[in-house]
């Protein structure tokens, strides 16, 4: 049952109010500013009817005070015909509505049930969308699209075992964002989540990097060193870019996956490590194998649960929503920046090929909230790349409907790749000849053909 809230100094006007509701909903009642103020420190109402002229601390105070909450209750504000200027300045500083006593009784409660189920039905949007952000994040992760929502049903299954999962997919697909969202829903929450770039060092490091070393085990090493698989232990450890690992480091870390146990490089205890393996490449293993570059046992022993993330291609319809969501991010990042993105922008971002994926995406919206100047991030924010595909893509569309014929959309999209040349050369026709591999003769024809100016 909804609980409406009088603060009215009146002890004639709280009771009448008390009964006027009795049954419709509960009904807490405060004779001043500061008996009002300690009822909503234990609890928060639905509704406030609340008289301005009282003795002590008026009406207009406790206003105040609630402009000062996150989502402060709904407040009606009571008051005589000869105050309603009063009641204007409350309706300025968060009031929704004023109420003229001697107040109609039937118009009172029909304005009171208004706003409470305009109250309620606020609440339940908010707890909507709480659903549907969880169907469409998790982690780090966003996205609604078919392949997301199965990536996210078997990310749940099997975050709770202690299985070896293999991630694979193209670069920027986000596999340590899934690695992350494997870990913090299985059992070892609370313990390290490790990261190793396996790419990042050569052999002779990444072994060091790995299993640690002793004392004395090679030059410099003056001090013991203690590795990621002792670091992770009770955790997880992502093993990043797993296919760049040589042979010799592949044949120590199968050992690790088997035996559950490492040696230090210059040790000679074994050590036990208790650690669950994501391991993550955007290779294609099973031709390594069957080309020598990788160990088939280890192959075996990190592909027991495999997933492959979709590429950003093939999930189109989250591009907005992955496009805002960054948005928000930047804005906050940089307490500046555009509120929404423009739809010829976002028909832009949702042509372009994406061969970054994610990550270039990500990128691509740090770089237009940095540029951008207005509330709305518009196309031409965007970085060129993105710009131009989508230029040559309306080109294209034109000359399928037949709104622009065959030469002249080929004219404007040569102008285009000589006015981009020219700027990445600046304004040298030389270089741009040299990267548009025609001479400079040609390119000056074409200059004067198009109009381009040199400069």
């Amino acid at each position: 049952m909804p609980c409406v809230l009088v603060v009215d100094d009146e002890p004639g006007v709280r009771e009448s109010l008390r009964m006027l509701f009795k049954g419709d909903c509960e009904v807490a009642t405060a004779g001043s500013v500061e008996e009002a103020e300690r009822i909503l420190q234990e609890s928060t109402p639905d509704l406030i009817l609340l008289d301005l002229v009282m003795p002590g601390r008026s009406g207009l105070d406790l206003l105040a005070s609630l402009a000062e909450e996150v989502d402060p209750p709904p407040v009606v504000v009571l008051t005589a015909t000869k105050t309603v200027n009063t009641a204007v300045e409350a309706m300025k500083r968060g009031a929704v509505d004023y109420i003229t006593k001697p107040f109609e009784v039937e118009a009172l409660r029909i304005k009171v049930r208004k706003l409470l189920e305009r109250r309620e039905l606020e609440r339940e949007v908010v707890r909507l969308r709480a659903e549907v952000d969880e169907r469409e994040r998790l982690g780090g992760l966003v996205g609604a699209s078919p392949p997301m929502r199965e990536l996210f049903q078997t990310i749940r299954r099997i975050a709770a075992s202690r299985a070896t999962v293999l991630l694979q997919g193209e670069s920027g697909t986000g596999k340590e964002l899934v690695a992350r969202a494997i870990h913090d829903l299985g059992q070892r929450a609370d313990q390290p989540f490790v990261a190793v770039n396996c790419a990042a060092l050569p052999d002779q490091l990444i072994e060091s990097e790995l299993f640690g070393h002793e004392r004395g085990a090679f030059t410099d090493a003056r001090d013991r060193r203690i590795g990621k698989f002792e670091t992770a232990v009770g955790g997880t450890l992502f093993l990043d870019e797993i296919g760049e690992l040589g042979i010799g480091v592949q044949a120590k870390l199968l050992r690790a996956l088997q035996e559950k146990q490492i040696e230090r490089l210059g040790g000679s205890a074994p050590i036990e490590v208790d650690v669950r393996v994501v391991a993550a490449t955007n290779r294609d293993l099973e031709a390594d194998v069957a080309a020598g570059r990788f160990r088939a046992d280890l192959f075996y022993r990190v592909n027991v649960v495999p997933i492959v993330l979709p590429a950003l291609a093939e999930r189109r319809e989250d591009i907005r929503r992955l496009a805002e969501h960054f948005l928000a991010a930047a804005r906050a990042d940089a307490n500046r920046g555009p509120a929404r993105i423009a739809r010829d922008a976002i028909a832009a971002l949702e042509r372009y090929a994406w061969p970054g994926n994610v990550r270039e995406l990500e990128n691509a919206i740090a770089r237009a909230v940095a540029l951008a100047e207005g509330e709305v991030l518009e196309i031409a924010d965007l970085p060129p790349a993105i710009v131009r595909a989508s230029e040559l893509e309306t080109l294209g569309d034109s000359v399928r409907t037949g709104q622009l014929g065959f030469e002249t959309a080929l004219g404007n999209f040569e102008k285009t790749l000589i006015v981009e040349a020219l700027s990445r050369a600046d304004g040298n026709q030389t270089r741009a000849a040299e990267q548009l591999q025609i001479t400079r003769r040609a390119l000056k024809l074409k200059m004067d053909r198009y109009g381009i100016a040199a400069s």
